[in-house]
């Protein structure tokens, strides 16, 4: 299953993967808690995990034409909640799967 990992230097981890979790809790499957999160979307698996100087997001899709798509919703719904700070979003693949 191809993947797309990014780790975003924020000290506000947490709170952007409790705002992203609550924010789709009503249209798709999501468990989270302050550390860890995952988000069951239609093309694939979200999942983020907070630590104290960075949140790690980890995507992964049936389909790698999927993951283009599903990295910038991700990481546009990350930016809005951040606005306070300028964000990177620097995303690495394994076309192939871990």
């Amino acid at each position: 299953m191809p993947t797309s990992n990014a780790r975003v230097v924020t000290q506000s981890a947490s709170r952007y993967l409790q705002q992203l979790c609550k924010h789709w809790a009503h249209k798709f499957e999501v468990e989270f808690d302050p550390h860890h999160g995952t988000i069951a979307l239609p093309a694939g698996r979200t999942t983020l995990d907070a630590t104290d100087d960075a949140l790690r997001v980890a995507i992964s899709c049936e389909d790698a034409a999927d993951l283009d798509r599903i990295e910038a919703v991700v990481a546009d719904h990350i930016k809005r909640f951040a606005f306070r700070e300028e964000l990177e979003f620097a995303w690495v693949r394994d076309e192939a799967g871990a």
